[in-house]
């Protein structure tokens, strides 16, 4: 029921993913983070088993840590997801880590990269990636009205549009989504989107979305 976006632009990249974490039919959290930051210009976003999700990421992140301290410098996006497919890889055949993700970052020659992942290990590189259920709306939309070379504005409104096909078509309401922007200078937190999915009127705004209490 997972959901997460990625969009590659002329120098950045955006990254969303949704709040929700849930067990079977029952939503247990609305403010999971499914980002993690592999370095000042990286984001791994990640959906799946959450005890994998969590497991998984921190190795990867670490373990890049790591690598930069023993040599002196950074891997670059391609080198990232290489190694992170191949770590997907080894485990495939003893004790899968059953996630799916989408890492994203810039050079430092300011080139963006988005690269697609599943749990089986294939990996392609993208203009635009979705997972989850809500990536059968959120492709056809891509398909349709991205363009290469976006700016950001342009970037965000396209973002805001596979979220409004998600909510309008999706039977499951996914409540906000968490959005980031990598470029050459780094990542910076947008506001979340919020999802326009109905929400019972028993369940109290702060256990759906804290940061949106001030704007009730």
């Amino acid at each position: 029921m997972e959901c997460l976006i990625g969009i590659t632009g002329e120098d950045f990249v955006v990254v969303a993913s949704d709040n929700m974490s849930a067990h079977s039919i029952i939503a247990i959290k609305h403010d999971t983070q499914k980002q993690f930051e592999l370095s000042n210009k990286m984001i791994m976003a990640v959906s799946g088993d959450p005890g994998d999700m969590t497991n998984y990421a921190e190795y990867i992140q670490k373990n890049m840590k790591l690598y930069e301290m023993m040599h002196g410098y950074k891997l670059t996006p391609n080198a990232a997801s290489n190694f992170s497919r191949k770590e997907l890889a080894t485990a495939l055949r003893s004790n899968p880590y059953h996630v799916n993700l989408l890492l994203a970052g810039v050079d430092d020659d300011g080139k963006p990269s988005l690269y697609f992942m599943d749990y089986l290990a294939s990996m392609v590189k993208e203009k635009y990636a979705a997972h989850g259920y809500g990536s059968f709306f959120i492709l056809s939309t891509m398909d349709r009205y991205y363009k290469k070379g976006l700016s950001r504005d342009d970037a965000i409104d396209l973002l805001k549009r596979c979220i409004h096909e998600v909510q309008s078509r999706f039977i499951v309401s996914l409540p906000a989504f968490t959005v980031k922007i990598i470029d050459k200078d780094g990542i910076h937190k947008l506001d979340d989107i919020p999802g326009s999915g109905t929400i019972h009127k028993d369940v109290p705004i702060e256990a759906i979305h804290p940061e949106l209490i001030s704007k009730s």
